[in-house]
């Protein structure tokens, strides 16, 4: 693997890292600004297209939130030029303002694109893999079955 290409994974691992921790902080702009301006945003039955669009749904989302803090600790990723593809798993603690807790497991398939310079978020498909308490009693929703 060259130079170029490792630089441009960091890029890319650092930009999922970003995307995370503005979540977790609640920073809709920090949030935006990793996005491509006509990336596409699916989750949980729902797709954005375009950065206003996305801010508004993540909005939505998260307006029940007291606290919520993603990980993203594992990914794959795959770089060819300008464009990338790669595969996260991502945990999600979250409490709600009723007081509930709630754990999100899924995975994210991306696809990125260099962006005036910038490595960004081309599209984010979420696929649920368990929401519910922390105890894992809720129904699962693993790959294929």
């Amino acid at each position: 693997m060259d130079g170029r290409r490792i630089a441009d994974e960091l890029e890319i691992r650092n930009l999922v890292a970003r995307y995370a921790d503005a979540v977790t902080r609640g920073e809709q702009d920090r949030w935006a600004a990793t996005w491509a301006r006509d990336g596409q945003w699916q989750v949980i039955g729902q797709t954005a297209r375009g950065r206003e669009d996305a801010v508004a749904l993540l909005a939505k989302l998260t307006a029940n939130f007291a606290l919520l803090v993603q990980h993203a600790p594992s990914g794959v990723v795959e770089v060819e030029g300008e464009r990338g593809r790669g595969s996260w798993q991502v945990t999600e603690y979250g409490k709600l303002v009723d007081g509930r807790a709630l754990l999100t497991i899924g995975v994210y398939d991306d696809e990125y694109v260099r962006e005036d310079g910038a490595w960004r978020f081309a599209s984010r498909r979420f696929q649920l893999l368990y929401a519910g308490p922390p105890d894992l009693s809720a129904q699962p929703h693993p790959f294929g079955r």
